[in-house]
């Protein structure tokens, strides 16, 4: 039989103490999801009315210059309310204390605070990962539509119309070669004297035009195909520089989501203490 520990005249009985988890996970993952939930109704509230849209072309969305303001600015509210509520219900959700320092009641209110926080960015991620592979994919393919995919056909055409309106529609080997060309100017960003000379020669021979006419018209095409390449380097260049803004600005929104948790929760246990 186990003897009791006697402090001054005060005797307490071991047994009347068991071992218990600080971490009370019920209200960990009621407040996780209050805040996911709330974070995705910010996010399509924001998307809505253009805060979250990011496209560093002009006239879609939000331009790279109005990035750095709009949108950091509501990735910073996001997370400031989604954190605030989750962190407030994790703290007010869970069993009071009894007995326990109130310096060690703090601590343990900002630590669910902040595992709430925790658990809801996890949540959100794993959402938000596969939307941004669909996203990535649509991106990729559209970015290859208004590139080389929607120039090739058209110029292609226009490199060997004929002046001829009852010939025949040039030889598909000489279209085939020209979208090549094409696809290898993309890559390596000029196109090769012998190139231009190939083309130059099955222009003439299919359309019926005079060489001099049938240089001019190369020129014109290859000088497309360098305007649209160089056009396509410089919209990508500014899409990673909007990128790493994202990123750093993601970063800063979640620090201060993480705070705002810790700070929330702890007020939710305060109120909570004083009521309960």
């Amino acid at each position: 039989m186990e003897e009791p520990i006697v402090a001054g005249t005060t005797a307490l009985d071991t047994a009347s103490f068991t071992a218990k988890s600080a971490i009370s996970w019920p209200s960990i993952i009621a407040g996780a999801f209050v805040a996911a939930a709330t974070t995705v109704i910010l996010v399509a509230l924001g998307s809505g009315v253009g805060f979250a849209s990011i496209s560093p072309w002009s006239g879609h969305g939000v331009s790279v210059s109005t990035f750095a303001v709009s949108t950091a600015i509501w990735l910073i509210v996001t997370q400031w309310i989604a954190a605030a509520l989750g962190g407030y219900i994790a703290g007010r959700l869970r069993t009071r204390w009894l007995g326990t320092h109130v310096h060690e009641v703090f601590f343990r209110d900002t630590a669910h605070g902040l595992i709430t926080w925790a658990v809801a960015t996890i949540l959100v991620a794993a959402v938000a990962a596969g939307s941004a592979m669909s996203v990535a994919a649509a991106a990729a393919h559209a970015a290859g539509a208004s590139s080389g995919g929607a120039l090739m056909p058209y110029e292609v055409d226009k490199l060997f119309r004929s002046i001829n309106s009852t010939a025949e529609p040039a030889a598909a080997e000489a279209r085939v070669q020209a979208t090549h060309i094409v696809a290898n100017a993309f890559a390596s960003g000029t196109v090769p004297d012998t190139d231009r000379a190939y083309l130059t020669e099955q222009v003439a021979a299919n359309t019926g035009i005079l060489k001099s006419e049938a240089q001019a018209r190369v020129d014109g095409f290859t000088a497309a195909v360098m305007q649209s390449q160089a056009q396509l380097q410089a919209d990508a260049a500014t899409a990673k520089k909007a990128t790493a803004q994202a990123s750093i600005y993601l970063a800063l929104s979640m620090l201060i989501g993480a705070f705002i948790a810790c700070v929330a929760a702890a007020l939710g246990g305060r109120i909570r203490d004083q009521h309960v």
